[in-house]
């Protein structure tokens, strides 16, 4: 079964690094994403959403709108794609994540979104 591994951050927490604390940082989390051999389907790091645009629902027509967006404090830094045998073993591998030392890694399965 497929599982994300959703890393989300405080806001403001890459602009308190130097550039060589964020390239070493990023070499964890890319050494972290190796490690994990033919589990890992796919990963990758967002830039902060500041660079983003929502698209939202309207009656008329789709809103768009820029970042940052203000309603949460943590920002979706980036993502891992696992295939695990359950939720047992992605939440083994969660708690592995160099990104539980700044921020929060949220597991969620994947499935079809008629499944509650």
């Amino acid at each position: 079964m497929r599982y994300v591994l959703l890393i989300h951050e405080p806001r403001e927490l890459r602009e308190t690094r130097n550039e060589v604390e964020g390239r070493v940082l990023y070499a964890e989390m890319v050494a972290f994403g190796e490690g994990l051999g033919e589990q890992l389907v796919a990963s990758h790091s967002l830039r902060p959403d500041r660079h983003g645009v929502r698209v939202q629902a309207q009656p008329s027509k789709p809103l768009l709108r820029d970042g940052p967006f203000t309603e949460t404090k943590e920002m979706l830094g980036g993502f891992y794609l696992i295939d695990c045998a359950d939720m047992d073993e992605a939440l083994a591998i969660a708690k592995r994540c160099p990104a539980t030392r700044f921020g929060i890694v949220e597991v969620r399965a994947c499935a079809p979104c008629y499944e509650g």
